[in-house]
């Protein structure tokens, strides 16, 4: 079975690598910047469309206030950026927000965090993958009518690409990536050269369109309602600013200062495209409306349903560059692929948070293991079943699915930069030099600002967007947290059962005498192996037990023992309803009942086979009787194998493999130290 399923894993992720090569698949800042980037800077090319499609609603009069609010977006997202600087330092281990929020507020402080990050992560893949599907759409009928299916390869697809390793993937990211960052920054400056230095007028698609306002001349808190409304929608542009803190372990050395550096450019780009993006639109005039159909109107007609309303990055890139020329085809080609690599950002953060929370007993402990490739492989295939799931619920609908978003991550936001004020706090109560105590009290308040900010953008999204499908994004991190706790308190409590008794010869756990059952189904080679390994065990007392569910082959069974006089004694247990586990089970229990002290071995003969289809015709009523024994106290279960001919068959088809490795060889560490201390002498 293995050799039937590896074949096509290691042509689909690539061979094994060892733990020691484990420095190799670290990133460089080049390779670090598209994968911890692309979700922020993606959220470029639709942010600014979100806050005008808010303004929209008090018609085209509300929207000299676009360029405050990217103002106020951008003050936000640098102060947020300065916060996590000091979070990578402070907290270089990989935990983020998580441990930032765990070491100051408390354990239950942290795992809301990381109830709130796991979810937003499930929902970038499903919002960027949709968003990605639905701007491919329009060029590929195909894709719109096959949207769900289209989006679950696409997700598929990106998994196996982050399953072959976190370095190979961010390889193969990297171009689109900056053939957006650049074209968007060609576009901003043509568009700054042609207004300023030539004085072009630049309009877009839209620009002679007008708006009918859904609520005319709205003022005081009305006003300023919307003001915060559209505020909270441009913050879009923050999303992945967290998931840097979070990937700490995937850089080079010096992995702080690197993390650093990284989160520095990726401010920096989001918030000149963002803001640039912006400037562009009022500019060119575009003109986006929330309901275009009947609140976007061309020569006081509106526009209908059949009407298309393009993002405001095409747009300001068709009045930049021309509808059709070579630079708007790049950057339109740029943009939907960078959408789907935004989902890249969750596939680097989900798994090393998740590998933290296992470490921590939040998870199942399978997600703190490295795959094959070093990568936390549970982890990425736990994100991707989530998030097919998610959509293929909705539909892959990004309107639908957007919502749900940003909940998530200003929760994060917010309780992280509450949880670094109290940081500062705690270290300038015993810091005595003047120089840390001024640079922790600038921290500090930089600190605070952001949560001021980050709580107030939480409590708008919340309030605005709660009844448009906010509420399953707080469903969703409420039953991480239930999950998650329940997880820790069954790992807590087995801890606590499995606890060592103090002193080093306790007799608490020395059973008083040892029963040993050997199950015998024929005289065979295994069943004399398993007699022999059973005598050398030197129990208290050995037999030999069979079931009759046949009694011609019983009676067979008998002779034959008395012919060969098998020196151990056979015991046969009748069956009426012909079952073999439920007899072996009850007797093993009447020997256990009879001296509770006792221990009770079973001895199972069992078959080696070496191709898949033999372990269908063998072994079947051993799996059985093993998994029910495992549930009786005092029972030991050993297997006595015996190794078929296609065993040695399959142990050549091994040898031949270059690069095998034997289950579990990579985290045993270098075969040719494993044979050293195979061959070295044991006391």
């Amino acid at each position: 079975m293995s050799k039937l399923t590896d074949v096509p894993k290691r042509i689909l992720i690539g061979r094994a690598l060892r733990s020691d090569r484990l420095g190799e698949t670290l990133l460089p800042k080049r390779i670090a910047l598209p994968v911890f980037a692309s979700d922020s800077l993606s959220s470029v090319a639709y942010a600014p469309g979100e806050v005008l499609l808010v303004l929209s609603v008090a018609g085209v009069s509300a929207y000299h206030f676009s360029p405050w609010i990217a103002v106020a977006v951008a003050v936000l997202m640098l102060t947020v950026v300065a916060s996590y600087r000091q979070n990578v330092h402070a907290y270089p281990s990989g935990g983020g927000d998580y441990e930032v929020a765990t070491t100051n507020l408390g354990p239950r402080a942290g795992l809301t965090v990381a109830s709130a990050l796991l979810v937003d992560y499930v929902l970038t893949v499903a919002v960027s993958i949709s968003s990605g599907i639905e701007n491919l759409g329009s060029a590929v009928p195909f894709v719109v009518e096959h949207k769900v299916l289209c989006a679950v390869a696409v997700i598929v697809l990106l998994t196996l690409m982050n399953l072959r390793g976190v370095k190979e993937s961010g390889t193969l990211f990297a171009i689109p990536t900056y053939v957006f960052v650049t074209g968007v920054f060609i576009m901003i400056a043509w568009g700054a050269f042609r207004g300023l230095v030539l004085g072009d007028t630049m309009r877009a698609p839209t620009a002679d369109f007008h708006l009918k306002a859904e609520h005319q001349g709205l003022a005081g808190f009305a006003l300023v309602f919307l003001l915060l409304r559209a505020f909270s929608s441009g913050c879009a542009a923050l999303t992945g600013v967290e998931a840097i803190s979070n990937g700490v372990p995937a850089f080079r050395k010096p992995k702080s200062r690197n993390a650093a550096s990284t989160l520095a450019m990726i401010g920096l780009l989001a918030v000149t495209m963002f803001c640039g993006i912006i400037t562009l639109a009022m500019t060119t005039k575009v003109h986006m409306a929330d309901r275009p159909a009947v609140n976007l109107l061309h020569q006081g007609v509106p526009v209908g349903a059949d009407y298309v309303q393009n993002p405001v990055i095409s747009q300001v890139a068709e009045a930049v560059f021309g509808k059709g020329s070579f630079l708007f085809i790049v950057l339109a080609a740029a943009t939907a692929l960078v959408l789907f690599l935004a989902a890249n950002t969750a596939y680097n953060g989900f798994p090393v948070l998740g590998s933290i929370l296992a470490q921590d007993r939040y998870l199942p402990r399978q997600l703190h293991t490295r795959g094959d490739r070093l990568a936390f492989s549970n982890g990425i295939v736990l994100l991707a079943g989530a998030a097919i799931l998610l959509t293929v619920v909705y539909g892959a609908d990004s309107t639908r699915l957007i919502q749900l978003y940003i909940v998530g991550v200003f929760v994060s936001f917010t309780l992280s930069q509450v949880g670094m004020v109290k940081h500062w706090n705690r270290h300038l109560a015993t810091e005595r030099d003047q120089a840390k105590r001024r640079h922790m009290l600038r921290s500090r308040a930089i600190n605070t600002f952001g949560a001021f900010l980050t709580g107030l953008v939480l409590v708008v999204v919340l309030v605005t967007k709660f009844t448009h499908g906010a509420w399953v994004a707080l469903l969703g991190m409420c039953i991480f947290f239930a999950t998650m706790t329940a997880i820790r308190k069954h790992y807590d409590r087995v801890a606590e059962e499995l606890a060592a008794p103090e002193g080093p010869n306790d007799d608490s756990v020395r059973p008083s005498r040892v029963h040993s059952v050997v199950l015998i189904s024929k005289i065979h080679r295994p069943t004399l192996r398993a007699l022999a390994y059973a005598k050398l065990l030197r129990s208290d007392s050995l037999e030999a037990l069979s079931v009759n569910v046949d009694p011609a082959e019983t009676q067979a069974l008998r002779s034959e023992w008395e012919r060969r006089g098998i020196d151990v004694p056979l015991k046969i247990l009748d069956s009426p309803y012909r079952e073999v586990t439920r007899p072996v089970i009850e007797y093993v229990k009447s020997l256990r009942r009879e001296s509770p002290r006792d221990a009770v071995s079973v001895i199972i003969p069992e078959y080696v086979v070496g191709h898949w289809y033999e372990h269908l015709l063998h072994n079947q009523s051993a799996l059985r009787l093993k998994g029910r024994l495992l549930f009786t106290p005092g029972v030991m279960v050993t297997s006595v194998p015996y190794q078929l001919q296609s065993s040695e068959a399959a142990k050549l088809r091994a040898r031949r493999r270059q690069d095998w490795n034997a289950p579990g060889a990579v985290r045993r560490g270098p075969a040719e130290d494993r044979s050293r201390e195979s061959s070295s002498p044991r006391g």
